[in-house]
C-alpha cells in the first residue's frame, strides 16, 4: 500500500467517486481541485509534521477555533459542532502497533463537512489502511458521511479481540484458583489486567456517548439512514464496557482470593510459631532460672543434676504437647 507526500505530512488523499471507489490525488493538486456532483474528498494527515500544521491552518479554510482543537496536544472522544453543518470528532482505538500496548489507545482527529473529510492521526492506524484497501476495491464508502461511520466500525470492531483476551486470561486464571489448591495468581499480572480494563474503560465510555449523540443529533447530511448504524455502534460499546466492568470485577475477586490465601499462610505460620513458643517458654524460663550464678541452686553438687534437669525439662515438653493436643490445638 503506498503512501504519498508523506515527507509533507499527507499520508492519504483521495476523491471518493460515489459508488464505492476512490482516484489517489497528490497535494499539489489540491489547490485546484473541483469535486464532481457526487464525489467527496478525504485527506488523512500525519499531526506530528510541520507542513500539517501548516497547510491546515493556512490552506484547509478551517477556523483558528478548529485547528487548535485539531492539533491539541492530549484530548479525549468527544464531538465538537461547527457552523455550517460541519462537525468536529475525536475518536480512540487499540493500539495495534508492534510493540505497543492495547489499552495504550491511538486517537484520531476527524474534521467532517458534506464533501469533505479531514483526518489527522499521529501514530499508524489499521483502520485508515483497512479504508484505503476498501476504496481501491472499490467496496468502499460512497460519501464523507460513509466514511466517518466506517472509520468508527473499524476503530470499535478491534475492541473486541483485546476484550476475549482479557477475558480468557480471566477464565483461565479463576479455573486454575478452582481447580489447584493453594493456587495464587501472580499479583503483578492481576495489577496489570486491571490497569488494561481501566485504560479502556477510560475512553471507550466518552465514545459510547459520542456515538449515541451522533445517532440523534448529526447534521442534515450525516443522519438519515446512517442513524441506525450509529446506534449499533453505541450498543457494542454499551456491551464492550458491561463486559470491562465484569472483568474488572472479576479482577477484584482474583486480588482478594490472592490475599485470603496470603492471610491464611502467615495466619499458618503465626500459629505454628505460637505452638512452639508456648512450647519453650516453660522450658526457657527452667533453664534461666536453674542458670542463675547464685548459691542454693537444687542439684549443683549432684553428679547426675544435669541428667535430672534434663529429664524434667522433656517432661514438661512432653505434657504440654499432650495438652495441646488435647486441646485440639495442634
Amino acid at each position: 500500500m503506498v503512501e504519498q507526500d508523506n515527507a509533507a505530512g499527507l499520508v492519504h488523499a483521495r476523491v471518493l467517486d460515489g459508488q464505492g471507489g476512490a482516484r489517489v490525488i497528490t497535494q499539489a493538486e489540491l489547490a485546484g481541485l473541483q469535486l464532481g456532483e457526487h464525489e467527496s474528498l478525504w485527506l488523512h494527515w500525519d499531526r506530528s509534521h510541520a507542513q500539517t500544521q501548516a497547510w491546515l491552518r493556512e490552506r484547509s479554510g478551517l477556523n483558528d477555533f478548529a485547528c487548535d482543537l485539531l492539533l491539541e496536544e492530549n484530548t479525549r472522544p468527544r464531538l465538537v459542532p461547527l457552523p455550517e453543518s460541519q462537525f468536529l470528532l475525536f475518536l480512540r482505538g487499540i493500539n495495534l502497533n508492534p510493540g505497543a500496548q492495547p489499552e495504550d489507545m491511538v486517537s484520531v482527529r476527524i474534521f467532517a463537512e458534506e464533501r469533505r473529510v479531514i483526518s489527522l492521526r499521529l501514530r499508524s492506524l489499521r483502520a485508515t489502511e483497512d479504508l484505503v484497501a476498501r476504496l481501491a476495491a472499490g467496496t468502499g464508502p460512497k460519501n464523507a458521511a460513509d466514511l466517518v461511520l466506517y472509520l468508527a466500525e473499524r476503530l470499535t470492531d478491534r475492541i473486541q479481540a483485546v476484550i476475549d483476551q482479557l477475558t480468557d486470561t480471566l477464565d483461565t486464571e479463576e479455573e486454575r484458583v478452582d481447580a489447584e489448591e493453594g493456587y495464587a495468581p501472580e499479583h503483578a499480572s492481576l495489577l496489570h489486567l486491571r490497569r488494561r480494563t481501566a485504560g479502556l474503560r477510560r475512553f471507550l465510555a466518552p465514545q459510547r456517548d459520542l456515538f449515541a449523540l451522533l445517532a440523534r443529533n448529526g447534521p442534515g447530511w450525516f443522519a438519515g439512514e446512517d442513524s441506525g448504524y450509529w446506534n449499533e455502534l453505541n450498543n457494542s460499546l454499551i456491551r464492550y464496557l458491561e463486559e470491562l466492568e465484569l472483568n474488572r470485577e472479576r479482577v477484584a475477586l482474583l486480588l482478594e482470593a490472592e490475599e485470603r490465601q496470603l492471610d491464611e499462610r502467615m495466619n499458618r505460620t503465626m500459629y505454628r510459631f505460637g505452638v512452639v513458643t508456648g512450647i519453650f517458654l516453660p522450658i526457657t524460663f527452667i533453664t534461666g532460672l536453674l542458670g542463675m550464678n547464685v548459691g542454693g541452686l537444687p542439684g549443683a553438687d549432684n553428679p547426675e543434676g544435669f541428667f535430672i534437669t534434663c529429664g524434667i525439662t522433656l517432661a514438661v515438653a512432653v505434657g504440654q504437647w499432650l495438652l495441646y493436643r488435647r486441646l485440639r490445638w495442634v
